[in-house]
């Protein structure tokens, strides 16, 4: 994140109002932009080519075709992020430049492995069972490994701090998806159902040609080193169990209530539940401005306190690194309690016009009943995030691993017991997961600021390890004499 902190430093060194919604709007684009940039692309697609027109049955199998495709290509991509991320990070910080081509295609290759391993059966039985035509089923694949590639190479670019890039490639790419949708449409006189898939599709692959043409502009060189990229696999499990299950709570609790009396059951094949996956989505985008300031204030601020405390251990005096440290972890408290408040204000506002506004825009009465609890869930998870950021900051894996397996566990057996309550409290397995998560996370912060010198001077050896028959304990042999020997 690196990247964009000393541009947003310059946004803000005046201190008004418009250099404020500046740095607002710059740290939005560098963030959030690619998400709505597909939303919005999605609801101009529906609009000028008549996607209400169409029967239930054909908007909802659209529907679920395009969660379905974000959902688990998410998933699927998720065990590899953090890993990669770190070994890039070591590997840049080294300056081996060279190694990170082969850590791209072998990240890659076991990337499409698990993605096609969930993907083909799931599109066969889409076929076979459902009845779907080919043609539908293989684009809506083509779009899901599609998107695979696009969110893999995105963890390059992010480390390579292209974020303006990425930003114009998605932008370029759901421009072109327009476009070649009403030219499908009014041209080639296509469905309205395949056109939009179709040319969805088509976009997501030219995004991720100009993010994989980048990258190998980026990294030129190759080492063909592949076995030091498996090794930190095995070193770093932590990251993997701590992205995936992060990722698998955000979504674990719409898994549960596709399983209640309220899911819809498409072509035998696609289950989803409109009410609640709805206000889930509401939910999230009404606290998504969290990133945005976390990054925006960790960026401007908490970065370069640790920066002085990394400087001061390596070469200061005691005194300087206790100061640094206290400071660091003053810094820490403020930026989370300061992303509270100012997250409270927005989430309130936000929610006030929701209630206000949705129901004028056709918003059934259950989803409106289902979005407060699930409001308040979000509104925790995005900050138990910062506090998992902040772990990775002190290299506290297991922490973080602990951090998203409790959130993940609370949340499917909370949301399990939520689906039988009435639909106000359906949110509330979100609730306790989140809930559960951020404590955990908020004690393994207050052991590191406790333990941060021994973490820090007294992990690791003086001597290298290595094999062999290990030395005898014995140093020496003490021969006590007694006075008639000394006689």
């Amino acid at each position: 994140m690196a990247g964009i902190g000393s541009k947003l430093s310059k946004i803000f060194e005046k201190s008004t109002i418009t250099t404020y919604l500046i740095g607002f709007v710059y740290s939005s684009m560098s963030t959030v932009t690619p998400m709505f940039v597909i939303i919005l692309n999605i609801l101009v697609m529906g609009y000028f080519l008549e996607f209400d027109s169409l029967g239930l049955i054909e908007r909802e199998l659209f529907s679920c075709s395009v969660l379905y495709i974000f959902i688990f290509s998410l998933l699927t991509c998720s065990p590899f992020n953090s890993v990669l991320s770190k070994y890039m990070s070591d590997v840049i910080y080294e300056e081996r430049y060279q190694d990170i081509r082969p850590c791209y295609y072998l990240g890659l290759l076991m990337n499409l492995l698990l993605s096609n391993l969930l993907g083909v059966p799931f599109c066969l039985w889409e076929h076979f069972v459902g009845r779907v035509d080919v043609f539908y089923v293989f684009t809506g694949y083509c779009g899901y490994i599609a998107l695979v590639l696009v969110f893999y190479s995105m963890i390059y670019l992010s480390i390579a701090k292209a974020y303006q890039k990425i930003s114009l490639f998605y932008t370029i790419g759901m421009v072109w998806a327009f476009v070649f949708s009403l030219f499908l449409r009014f041209i080639m006189k296509w469905g309205i159902r395949e056109s939009m898939l179709f040319a969805l599709t088509t976009g997501f692959f030219l995004i991720a040609f100009l993010e994989i043409a980048l990258v190998k502009r980026y990294f030129q060189k190759s080492s063909n080193r592949y076995a030091s990229v498996l090794r930190y696999f095995k070193k770093y499990w932590q990251l993997v169990v701590a992205n995936f299950c992060y990722i698998l709570g955000l979504y674990v609790h719409n898994f549960v209530f596709w399983t209640t009396d309220m899911r819809m059951v498409l072509v035998k094949t696609f289950v989803c539940n409109q009410p609640y996956d709805m206000a889930t989505c509401l939910a999230m985008f009404t606290n998504i401005s969290a990133t945005i300031i976390f990054i925006t204030r960790v960026e401007m601020f908490f970065h370069e306190k640790y920066k002085n405390y990394s400087e001061s251990v390596i070469g200061g005096r005691g005194r300087d690194i206790d100061i640094a440290k206290k400071e660091m972890f003053r810094q820490l408290s403020t930026e989370l309690m300061s992303l509270v408040r100012i997250q409270f204000i927005i989430t309130t506002v936000v929610y006030l016009a929701c209630v206000v506004l949705l129901p004028r825009f056709g918003f059934s009465s259950l989803t409106l009943r289902i979005y407060p609890c699930l409001v308040v869930g979000y509104f925790i998870v995005f900050l138990m995030y910062s506090e998992i950021i902040f772990l990775y900051y002190y290299n506290d894996l297991g922490g973080a691993a602990l951090t998203s397996l409790t959130f993940c566990l609370v949340t499917l057996f909370g949301s399990i017991l939520a689906s039988r309550l009435p639909e106000l409290w359906y949110g509330l397995g979100v609730v306790l997961g989140a809930f559960s998560g951020w404590t955990t996370a908020y004690f393994r912060l207050r052991h590191i600021e406790r333990n941060l010198d021994r973490h820090i001077f007294c992990v690791g050896s003086l001597l290298n390890p290595g094999m062999g028959t290990q030395p005898p304990g014995k140093v020496y042999d003490r021969k006590i004499q007694t006075r008639s020997e000394e006689v």
